[in-house]
């Protein structure tokens, strides 16, 4: 399988760690995404590594027995560590403070804690058996006091860091789940909701185990995950993932269901939005994404694969050791190993190996694995770095060998415009708030963020549409209907089009010779009027005579001062297009002659610089009797000029009747 097969990979830089072994314990803590590796209790050091710091935390502590469960506060400010079912140590880890450990036993009698979480850089959740209870941690005083308590049975716990939402499996087959959510000092209890599982339970055990749930926020909303081995339909076969919507206000829904079509060891990540399920058997993965129209039964929402099931692309892991040792090549990674721990949301670890990835999806296979043009449009405008990608298809969907259909580019363009135009109302939302100034009371205000699913008109022009009006090989009528197609979906969406459009439209035009079309879109206003685009009509004269006409037309439309059109079509080197409207208008008695030849010698076109200079030489003769310019009009430097390329011989001479 080529690499442009692969659509999953494990992260370049992984945080390398010491294997777990006899001597050494590997614990992961999910908040801070560190990993910890402590030796022999902690007595011959802890080192701590998580992903965005390089450099890792040394330390050592007394050994006072096996280390259960050891985590830092957010920012590193103290430290927990749990060794006995019954209390939890803590030592502070701010400059200047005595390394002294002071110590919480969990309140409720005969309860064993089963971990703990921080929330904050000095809150934390004891989850024991018989309930959870909320301390603040106070370092000076080296002390622990109790926030609030709630008493209930608890199996196991899940806790997501994102969201700050603890899950609590309860009752005696485990599937009554009580999610708790932690701000800012407060616990708020939110409605409990129950599992269903996938055929009513024989026995009185456990039968939700924690290894089938997963929590994650997937575009912004939290959903707690449940990886159903066998379907509660007899008729369909394999194991499914369903997920059930957790708001922070009102009951627990279940909103999805990931069909897997195939039964065995399955792991689950969440990577950019997509749900990423793992297949150990088959050694394959395969996503989903819930924003993809799926199949709704009326209640929930059936969603299949986006592509096809493919294995993570191999990875090898880079030989450590001196640069002279470092010559031996890479080790292949064993990939879907039975060692592996899958945590939330997107990271996998190797305690075997010593490694800690990120996962991570790759957009450009996706383009050739996902035909339907319209779909992968969809899905790729929700990926974070799309813009690349998006602007790539729109390039390929554009070129001989993989030409799509006009009603397929259409969708595509409406598609991005959607975007692009909920981003502008969004800004024009944020401007006009700006102005009328924020309401006291009011929620303060934010820019909207420009993602990169907004792909803007410059975007298009310069990365897709210039280029492709460039391609000789294409029919010019296809052409035409690509940019004509691009700027009817512009204004669909109420979107101003910019003139760079409309005067490439009008190039392709004169370039192909289709004089006549051309005239029709600009009678029928199909090009919207603008300066830029009457000066462009005005320089086809010379190709086209009634583009002089049109231009003017333009011009009085837009109501435009007659200097200006001036000024405009000298800067853009039309001089005699500048000539030839002031001679339109009835004005070319009363203009500066060193303004149009100072234009005309900036074009370097020396014949130009004649054909004025000897229109300027007539008027004089025609208003004063003689071609001579006056000293008042400042053109010394011109007439020397012209002596020295045309000779004195080349000065027109006065006329006398």
């Amino acid at each position: 399988m080529g690499e442009e097969d692969y659509y999953l990979e494990l992260c370049e830089r992984p945080v390398h760690f010491e294997k777990a072994n006899p001597v050494n314990c590997v614990f992961f803590d999910e908040a801070n995404k560190q990993v910890f590796a402590v030796r022999s209790g902690g007595a011959t050091g802890v080192v701590v590594k998580g992903p965005d710091d390089r450099n890792p935390i040394s330390f050592r502590m007394e050994d006072k027995g096996e280390v259960k469960c050891i985590k830092f506060s957010l920012e590193n400010k103290i430290l927990a560590v749990q060794r006995t079912s019954k209390t939890v140590d803590f030592s502070n880890f701010t400059p200047d403070s005595p390394q002294l450990e002071y110590t919480q036993e969990c309140k409720t009698k005969n309860a064993n804690i089963l971990g703990f979480c921080w929330t904050s850089s000095t809150e934390i959740v004891f989850i024991t058996d018989q309930g959870i209870e909320f301390y603040q941690v106070l370092p000076e005083k080296r002390n622990l006091k109790l926030l609030k308590s709630q008493n209930i049975n608890v199996n196991w716990y899940m806790y997501c860091p994102e969201s700050a939402v603890i899950l609590l499996s309860t009752t005696v087959l485990g599937n009554v789940l009580q999610p708790f959510y932690f701000r800012a000092g407060t616990m708020s209890k939110l409605p409990k909701f129950e599992i269903e599982l996938p055929a009513a339970p024989k026995s009185t055990k456990l039968s939700l185990s924690e290894r089938d749930i997963a929590m994650a926020t997937i575009y912004g909303q939290l959903y707690v995950l449940f990886l159903r081995h066998h379907s509660r339909t007899s008729n369909s076969t394999g194991a499914e993932v369903v997920l059930y919507h957790l708001p922070r206000e009102g009951a627990c829904k279940k909103m999805h269901i990931l069909k897997l079509n195939r039964t065995g060891k399955f792991a689950l990540n969440v990577v950019d939005n997509l749900v990423v399920v793992h297949h150990q058997d088959t050694e394959t993965s395969v996503i989903f994404d819930i924003k993809l129209r799926g199949e709704f039964d009326g209640t929930v929402t059936l969603h299949h694969p986006v592509l096809p099931a493919r294995s993570i692309q191999p990875y090898q892991i880079p030989v450590a050791g001196p640069a002279p040792v470092t010559s031996q090549s890479p080790i292949p990674c064993k990939l879907y190993s039975s060692s592996w721990i899958v945590f939330q949301p997107d990271i996998i670890i190797s305690a075997s190996q010593g490694y800690l990835w990120n996962l991570q999806v790759k957009l450009q296979p996706i383009v050739n694995l996902l035909p339907d043009k319209g779909r992968l449009m969809d899905f790729l405008l929700q990926r974070r770095e799309c813009k690349t990608v998006v602007l790539s298809v729109c390039s390929q969907m554009l070129t001989e060998s993989d030409r799509a259909t006009l009603p397929v580019i259409a969708t595509v363009f409406d598609k991005l415009n959607q975007e692009y135009k909920k981003y502008l109302d969004a800004e024009q939302s944020y401007t006009l708030a700006l102005e009328v100034g924020q309401s006291r009371s009011g929620p303060l205000l934010r820019r909207p963020a420009r993602t990169q699913a907004v792909v803007d008109q410059s975007d298009m022009y310069t990365h897709v549409l210039s280029a492709f009006t460039e391609k000789k090989e294409m029919p010019q009528k296809f052409v035409v209907a690509v940019l004509m197609e691009y700027i009817r979906s512009l204004n669909q969406f109420q979107i101003t089009v910019q003139h760079y459009l409309h005067e490439l439209v009008i190039k392709t035009l004169v370039q192909h010779n289709l004089f006549y079309t051309l005239h029709q879109f600009l009678q029928y206003h199909v090009l919207s009027d603008s300066k830029p685009l009457a000066c462009l009509l005005l320089s086809l004269e010379s190709f086209y005579p009634p583009a002089h006409q049109l231009s003017l037309d333009m011009l009085k439309r837009l109501s435009t001062a007659n200097d200006e059109i001036v000024e405009v079509l000298l800067s853009k080197h039309q001089v005699l297009a500048a000539l030839r409207f002031i001679r339109g208008i009835g004005g070319h008695d009363n203009i500066s002659a060193r303004k149009f030849l100072d234009a005309a010698k900036q074009t370097e076109d020396r014949m130009l610089f004649y054909t004025i200079f000897r229109f300027f030489e007539q008027r004089n003769q025609r208003l004063r009797g003689n071609p001579s310019f006056t000293p008042g009009e400042h053109c010394e430097e011109h007439v020397a000029f012209f002596k020295q390329v045309f000779g004195d011989q080349a000065l027109m001479r006065p006329t006398t009747f």
